[in-house]
């Protein structure tokens, strides 16, 4: 009797012990296949992620890495789970490309608040150009030819990366093929020179996009400004909101979120949840990138960042992971 009862006791805690494991750890035995781009200055708000998977225990397999439309298609081809830097305006034709709604989810957002656009040294706005249009003017272009044929170098997007598709049309949309270059190629090496010459006084032309490091070296309203755009006008009719403090940016004001394909996404409840509910500052990613560019962009750095960053989150990473636990129940 006394052996019976001694076994049904503990038959009782073995059962509560894993309830209360698989409560704790809803994604226990699942192996979540992420994909990202190629873009080193995207690997923290990504590892903050995959952190939260893990202490829902899941495991997050080594991510794909591929150029981003690429990687939307790992996504809506079953290739991989998840991308998390899907920006929903931007992306929107590789979204498209990749299935759209009929096979993936946008969950989030998981960053509000992202700009793009055009910008040039405070002198030269403070001078007057201060509208993307002005450079149509060969004169006003000149002032911002690095490399002696008399058009303005604009420091741009790298093939691949969405942007390219809305430069490239504004060039043709605003009259500024004869006066305007679109440098393209690697982009970091492309800005070190723009910052480098900024550094020596000249004039500069350049896109970027925030956040991102970029502006914490140039500081917009103090080294640099946003140049305004001639009008709203995005490459295959697309409308969408370009205005931001007063200025029409010429790029949708975006969010990032993260695209999930639909046979993931109803098969993991609680990873959803933590997609949809999870939220960085577009500040905190900014300052994490200037840190790498300050030097600290090892990967083992990088985890550090990621840890001091859930450390002075706490409540509202722990409020991510009560909300994931929950949507599994």
């Amino acid at each position: 009797m006394f052996r019976s009862t001694v076994v049904a006791a503990l038959a009782a805690t073995t059962f509560l012990s894993s309830a209360a494991m698989a409560q704790d750890m809803p994604g226990e035995g699942v192996t979540v296949r992420p994909v990202i781009g190629l873009i080193a200055e995207e690997y923290f708000q990504s590892r903050i992620l995959f952190r939260a998977l893990e202490d829902l225990g899941y495991e997050v397999a080594e991510p794909l890495e591929a150029e981003i439309q690429t990687a939307h298609l790992a996504v809506g081809t079953g290739d991989a789970d998840f991308y998390p830097i899907h920006w929903g305006n931007l992306h929107t034709a590789f979204f498209e490309e990749s299935g759209g709604e009929d096979v993936l989810e946008r969950l989030g957002p998981l960053v509000d608040g992202m700009l793009q656009g055009y910008l040039i040294d405070k002198a030269s706005y403070d001078g007057g150009v201060t509208n993307l249009g002005d450079l149509s003017d060969p004169a006003v272009a000149a002032k911002f030819d690095s490399d002696g044929d008399g058009m303005a170098d604009l420091a741009g997007c790298v093939p691949g990366w969405g942007c390219e598709r809305v430069i490239e049309h504004q060039l043709t949309e605003f009259g500024l093929r004869d006066t305007v270059t679109h440098n393209q190629g690697a982009y970091n090496a492309i800005i070190a020179d723009t910052i480098a010459r900024a550094g020596n006084g000249e004039p500069i032309l350049y896109y970027t996009w925030t956040p991102y490091w970029v502006s914490g070296a140039l500081v917009p309203g103090q080294d640099v400004e946003w140049l305004s755009v001639p009008y709203t006008s995005l490459p295959d009719g697309v409308e969408a909101n370009t205005e931001f403090n007063g200025k029409n940016l010429g790029f949708a004001v975006d969010s990032m979120y993260v695209l999930a394909s639909d046979d993931f996404v109803e098969a993991n409840p609680a990873a959803a949840k933590l997609f949809e509910v999870a939220r960085i500052d577009v500040n905190d990613i900014s300052a994490q990138n200037k840190m790498m560019a300050d030097g600290e962009d090892g990967s083992d750095a990088i985890d550090g960042h990621v840890d001091a960053w859930i450390e002075a989150n706490r409540a509202a990473y722990d409020g991510w992971l009560e909300a994931a636990r929950a949507a599994a129940n």
